[in-house]
């Protein structure tokens, strides 16, 4: 295994090289800082999103399950239009960056917790019924945006359609440096909760057997999903297939059940999608295709192709 993440940060630094050298025009004074803050931010949203991937995995029990398929992206976008429908596209505009980045992933961070803490609760019953549970309230969130969308103006719509996709190209240095602390806390945290994440794969009964305190994990896990899902969010806009992609691809590179090794097989392969990714769309196709567009297409198939199959733990 430790040879196969070995190759995995090969891939990755050339991916980072390749980024920051293809198509390279100007001093370098002008091209490091500039896509060097992208290159952060691309490797910060896939380590966030990874790992709050796997800690929702673990403790839902299923591995087709991610915080985006639960309704957050619907509820990060209902989030933007209630800003504009009441206060206006002017005002909403006039907003400095770190408000709106404060505001939405608090907002988004409480959501998430009394969503979640729903499903936890429910965590071991029938899989279908906590997908329907997912899809009924993200249904629930798109009808409430529609209904906002329809009753604004067209120019104020177009304000919130351009903030419903993930953004790359343009990351403010002053929240990249905020979302950078708090999500490498919430990683670290995550780390050292691995053993009692690899206890907690064996079963409830096993788990309690063998000394660890469920709910208490249990919450962390949800707390530090909560935070990680919204900050990556707040800060680039929502990928909604990512983390159950990447993840899907860790377990296949890499398949052994311990927290330590999926935690960095999931982030690294996380980073290559986006920065790969990103690098193909930008020098190849010039930004003609939104890199979330691709990874939605690829990861909603393979949420399709995962749940045909029954595919859980």
């Amino acid at each position: 295994m430790r040879s196969r993440l070995i190759w995995l940060a090969v891939i990755l630094c050339l991916c980072c090289i390749g980024y920051m050298t293809i198509g390279a025009r100007g001093p370098l004074s002008f091209v490091i800082p500039f896509r060097g803050t992208k290159l952060a931010a691309l490797i910060l949203v896939g380590f966030a999103i990874s790992t709050s991937t796997v800690l929702f995995q673990t403790v839902s029990q299923n591995r087709i399950l991610t915080p985006s398929i639960m309704g957050f992206d619907a509820l990060y976008v209902m989030i933007l239009t209630g800003a504009v429908f009441f206060l206006g596209g002017m005002a909403f505009v006039g907003l400095s960056d770190q408000i709106i980045f404060a505001v939405t992933a608090s907002a988004m961070t409480l959501a998430a917790l009394a969503l979640f803490s729903t499903l936890l609760r429910s965590a071991h019953s029938n899989l279908m019924r906590m997908i329907l549970t997912g899809i009924v309230l993200g249904a629930l969130f798109r009808s409430l945006t529609d209904f906002m969308q329809r009753m604004i103006d067209p120019n104020e719509f177009s304000v919130i359609q351009g903030a419903s996709y993930a953004r790359f190209a343009q990351i403010e240095t002053d929240l990249l440096m905020i979302a950078t602390v708090v999500c490498c806390v919430g990683v670290g945290l995550a780390w050292r909760m691995r053993f009692a994440l690899d206890v907690m794969t064996l079963g409830r009964e096993a788990a309690v057997s063998l000394g660890v305190d469920l709910r208490r994990t249990q919450m962390k896990a949800l707390v530090l999903t909560a935070v990680l899902v919204a900050v990556s969010t707040a800060l680039v806009g929502p990928v909604a297939f990512l983390g159950l992609l990447v993840v899907s691809l860790a377990r296949l590179v890499t398949p052994i059940e311990k927290h330590g090794v999926l935690f960095v097989s999931a982030g690294l392969i996380s980073a290559i999608t986006l920065i790969g990714g990103q690098t193909i769309l930008e020098r190849l196709f010039k930004l003609s295709t939104p890199l979330s567009v691709v990874i939605d297409l690829l990861g909603g198939a393979l949420f399709l192709i995962l749940l045909l199959k029954g595919h859980r733990r």
